[in-house]
């Protein structure tokens, strides 16, 4: 099966009669349907712990001396707690309106009565179908969006000649599903590099996962990556999808990837080598279809020689390696980053800055920026906020840099820390029109941050 292909539906088919099985598996198979059989309820419930279906037609009844329908009513409610997005056809030869109402109680989405006619019940598991796969695409994006997606990939700015590597191996590499780790220094742009060769690969229209793997706890590694089943331990009160299947067709991009507990790297090594893994609490295993990208700031060929990262896992991560250069090695981008950074920010923040005087300019071009794009990225917006005038000044770029700044004189008269904090907060309050709330949001600060620092400056 191709990556963009849709998989047949499965259905499981539950009944202790031989011929019925066999009739139901003629007509569902005719009907594009993979069908596994089973002939008592444990049966059912081993199947849906091992395999994922998307329906089950399941008889009421398994007991050759009893018409009561007691075993059916009881797989249902089991299924309808482990399973709750399972949809459950129930069928009986015995049928009462009694019986049908409580079994559509307990969790049951239809009730047919045997004989069946087979363009009618073909119809009805078709549409239970439907609805079941639609409901789980649904609470996949809801769990992508609500917790791993992010902003579209910026504009990419590779101006400088140390550049140039860089963006011809992504041109190379970026059509193939090879995996790829992406080095650098803190705050290089190695995340938004790793959505670049997202979206120009043939995996483009799924989803881009992200995960920062240094800030997983240990014993939530295999929840979060592979996900687990309700009840799996005490704190499981629902289904998690984990980071591989919600990758699925897609890109998983491990962030910090030099920060995983060496305990848990066999477990990566596993999905990475075979492509399977089974969520905690169930033994169904399940194909993950996914290009993996790393990220790291951390030398993992040192690791692997401390014994702290396995040499296996370093080799599936790196089929290709692509280093990032910092700022500082690539200076031709520096002031295109920062008019890039001024030009969102002014949409933000709904303000006339248009630009850099000169010396400004110069300071942004010159200094070192330890802290990379990300840095260069905050120092723009507390300068925007700041600002007073239609173009940033010196004074306003270099405010919060002055221990760290180019030995050029540039930097005399510029405020301390705490005046530039104090300024910064009123501005944004002002900005704020006095909401406290929205300027403890605007500036990264929680609310109780934001009330300590106004009573602190009396502001």
């Amino acid at each position: 099966m191709s990556k963009n292909s849709i998989p047949k539906p499965r259905l499981l088919i539950a009944d202790d009669q031989a011929d019925v099985r066999q009739a139901l598996g003629m007509l569902f198979r005719s009907e594009g349907y993979e069908v596994e059989f089973v002939a008592s309820p444990d049966a059912v419930e081993e199947a849906v712990r091992t395999l994922e279906f998307d329906a089950v037609l399941a008889d009421l009844n398994y007991s050759r001396d009893t018409t009561s329908g007691a075993e059916g009513l009881e797989l249902i409610r089991r299924l309808a707690a482990q399973q709750p997005d399972l949809p459950v056809i129930v069928m009986t030869a015995w049928g009462t309106i009694e019986l049908a109402v409580e079994a559509m109680r307990l969790g049951a989405r239809n009730f047919v009565e045997k004989p069946w006619d087979n363009a009618r019940l073909a119809s009805l598991v078709r549409n239970q179908v439907e609805l079941c796969r639609a409901l789980r695409r649904s609470a996949r994006l809801e769990a992508e969006n609500a917790l791993l997606r992010g902003e579209s990939v910026e504009e990419f700015v590779a101006a400088s000649p140390a550049m140039r590597p860089v963006v011809d191996m992504i041109r190379k590499i970026a059509p193939s599903d090879a995996n790829v780790l992406v080095t650098g220094e803190p705050g290089t742009g190695k995340s938004l590099l790793a959505r670049l060769i997202h979206e120009n690969s043939a995996r483009a229209k799924g989803p881009f996962v992200a995960v920062n793997m240094g800030g997983i706890p240990e014993t939530m590694f295999e929840s979060e990556m592979f996900g687990h089943v309700r009840g799996a331990f005490t704190d499981a009160k629902s289904d998690r999808t984990g980071r591989f299947e919600l990758a699925a067709d897609g890109t998983l991009f491990l962030d910090e990837i030099g920060n995983i507990p060496f305990a848990q790297q066999a477990k990566l090594l596993r999905v990475l080598e075979d492509g399977q893994f089974e969520r905690i609490g169930s033994s169904r295993t399940q194909q993950a279809d996914v290009r993996v990208i790393s990220a790291t700031n951390a030398n993992l060929r040192a690791a692997v020689e401390a014994g702290e990262f396995r040499k296996d896992l370093l080799f599936r991560l790196n089929t290709v390696e692509i280093r990032i250069p910092a700022l500082r090695e690539r200076r031709d981008d520096i002031l295109p980053l920062a008019q890039l950074q001024l030009d969102k920010l002014k949409r933000k923040y709904k303000c006339n800055v248009t630009g850099f005087e000169p010396d400004a300019a110069e300071w942004l071009r010159s200094y070192a920026w330890p802290g990379n794009v990300r840095e260069l990225s905050h120092v723009i917006e507390r300068a925007v906020l700041l600002c007073e005038s239609a173009k940033l000044r010196l004074s306003d770029v270099a405010t919060l840099l002055t221990e760290s700044a180019p030995g050029n004189g540039l930097t005399q008269g510029v405020p301390t820390l705490e005046e530039a904090e104090q300024e910064l907060i009123r501005r944004a309050l002002e900005h704020c029109e006095g909401n406290v709330m929205q300027a403890a949001d605007l500036l990264g600060l929680s609310r109780s941050a934001m009330y300590r620092r106004i009573e602190k400056y009396r502001l």
